[in-house]
């Protein structure tokens, strides 16, 4: 948890857009989907991306099964590493 810390410390640039996406993740126990973050409050699909590679967030992915239909569904969650990181 030490080495996460120094970590994050070192990482000064989280703009305005990455505190509220890691806010609106916070408030979202099941995840939100990526689509929902990139269309309905403007995040970029690269934005997004940077949470996952820095292990602030993470991709969860499941399939669904309606009439005999298969649906994947990405959704994304906050990681310990992120909320650490909104706490600041």
């Amino acid at each position: 948890m030490t080495v996460l810390r120094s970590r994050l410390r070192q990482k000064s640039h989280f703009s305005p857009d990455w505190r509220r996406a890691l806010q609106l993740l916070a408030r979202s126990p099941c995840g939100a989907i990526d689509d929902v973050l990139e269309l309905g409050h403007g995040f970029s699909r690269e934005m997004l991306g940077m949470l996952v590679l820095d292990g602030l967030a993470t991709v969860v992915t499941e399939t669904l099964i309606a009439n005999g239909a298969t649906f994947k569904i990405e959704r994304m969650q906050i990681t310990d590493a992120g909320r650490f990181a909104i706490r600041g």
